[in-house]
């Protein structure tokens, strides 16, 4: 894909820096919709395996491509598995519990004919007595009392009702080494015949995990990058060894709020994206960020205000699930994102923290170090910089500039992947030691850039060689 004759001509001052993810769903399965999704400001589209069919995905993905080459813009396409997510199987009715009630659970069993409650998911062999066995997204607690024969027992700790397809959190049970599903393999395997950039890995527990995960994409031929979801209490437990073993990393608000409880999420949260801004790995803050507005034109002053926080705190993106796959107002969802995020980058004086780091000690690191400096100390527009593999962008972006970075790469997969990196706009032109010129020189002409706008780039003297930048250069546009 070649995104050289058109882009959207907006200035480089009305760049937002904090990304939008949307994601894909009954609400926008056109490409009319696809479309709309990207102008009003998604840089990210989601595919959740966790509905629809492979062919369902597999039939978006080139009106995806078609949409984005259209408007000038790389998109980024995240293939999200469905992990091992414990669900309760199929049953007739309503389950009424009450406290102090004795359940039992079993895999896919029959439950008019056993009584076991039926799960998705063998159970048996992960949890030990003692733990909690949260129902229903956490509504129904209990504590499993014994586990034997296959079927799992339990003490109910509270009333409440269940129904069938409801999840189940095991805060307490060890799943590494097994988190990825049959499922899972299947949609992979279909996964690497795509043009997926990201893969999400849900419910991972240790980095082992993420390296496991590596291993099978590498197995597949698959060039797509490693995003980690953070959503079990082990993980957090794991949480810097994760992050370093990631290409990027979410958090999944949902699950995680019932693993660890909800008040730990905004602390997991901003520890999380501290971490993104000392490795480098772009951090995306998912979950009920507009959820009102799956149903309402307007968001709560509530979610507003959790909007403008991840922004302020650096996350490199935002993202937004039902809002846009099942909501009513998909596009007007991605319509206030962006606004919230506009207002919030031009007005806020909160800046995030920047932890220190062994890695500040790397040649690359010190380049980028700077370059930002020296952006800052001249007043540049922007900062250009020249990558191969995407690393010389994503090290600037850590530093989190207030000058847009414009990374040039002859590889479209870099181009995409970057498209959801903090403060990037990505452009495809071939490998050449002339490229930063030749595109600053046309959005120039595009209005993007103005006569007399002063660039800061940093390149490398062997163009398209990974790991060779070493020049740092000012130029005044004419």
């Amino acid at each position: 894909m070649q995104l050289t004759h058109t882009a959207p001509n907006v200035p480089v001052t009305k760049f937002k820096r904090t990304k939008i993810i949307a994601t894909v769903g009954p609400a926008t399965f056109s490409y009319e919709s696809i479309l709309a999704l990207i102008k009003a400001g998604a840089n990210g589209l989601r595919l959740n395996f966790s509905h629809g069919t492979q062919e369902q995905h597999g039939s978006l993905i080139p009106l995806i491509r078609k949409a984005s080459k259209a408007y000038g813009k790389p998109v980024a396409i995240i293939q999200d598995l469905h992990g091992p997510k414990v669900q309760l199987g199929s049953f007739d009715g309503v389950v009424t519990v009450q406290t102090g009630q004795s359940l039992s659970f079993a895999f896919e069993a029959d439950y008019a004919r056993s009584g076991h409650l039926p799960v998705q998911f063998d159970i048996a062999k992960r949890v030990k007595r003692g733990e909690r066995l949260l129902l229903f997204d956490g509504r129904i607690k209990t504590i499993v009392t014994s586990v034997k024969d296959g079927v799992v027992y339990a003490r109910a700790e509270n009333d409440g009702v269940l129904i069938k397809g409801k999840g189940i959190n095991l805060p307490d049970s060890d799943f590494a080494g097994d988190i990825i599903t049959a499922k899972d393999k299947k949609d992979l395997v279909f996964g690497s015949t795509q043009d997926f950039d990201y893969v999400a890995i849900s419910f991972i527990q240790t980095a082992d995990d993420v390296r496991a995960f590596r291993k099978i994409l590498k197995t597949l031929g698959s060039s797509a990058k490693i995003i980690s979801k953070i959503e079990t209490a082990a993980a957090v437990e794991n949480l810097e060894e994760i992050v370093q073993e990631s290409d990027a990393v979410m958090v999944a608000r949902g699950d995680l709020a019932t693993d660890v409880n909800p008040e730990v999420v905004p602390i997991v949260q901003r520890k999380i994206i501290s971490l993104g801004l000392k490795y480098a790995k772009p951090t995306i803050v998912a979950t009920q960020m507009l959820v009102s507005m799956t149903e309402t034109p307007e968001p709560t002053r509530a979610e507003v205000s959790d909007v403008a926080t991840a922004v302020i705190v650096g996350a490199d993106c935002v993202m937004l699930s039902e809002e846009t796959a099942i909501g009513k107002y998909p596009i007007e969802a991605v319509e206030v994102m962006k606004r919230v995020i506009l207002y919030a980058q031009a007005n806020s004086p909160v800046k995030p923290i920047f932890p220190d780091s062994e890695q500040d000690n790397t040649r690359q690191r010190a380049i980028c170090r700077a370059v930002i400096r020296l952006a800052e100390t001249i007043d540049a527009k922007a900062i250009v910089a020249e990558t191969k593999s995407g690393n010389t962008a994503l090290n600037i972006a850590a530093r989190r500039p207030e000058r847009p970075i414009i990374p040039i790469t002859s590889d479209p997969r870099v181009a995409q992947q970057l498209s959801i990196v903090y403060g990037t706009k990505s452009y495809i032109r071939p490998d050449s030691k002339y490229a930063s010129t030749k595109l600053t020189d046309w959005l120039r002409e595009s209005k993007v850039l103005h006569k007399g706008d002063v660039i800061v780039s940093a390149s490398g003297r062997y163009p398209g060689v990974v790991g060779t930048t070493d020049t740092i250069k000012v130029r005044v546009l004419e």
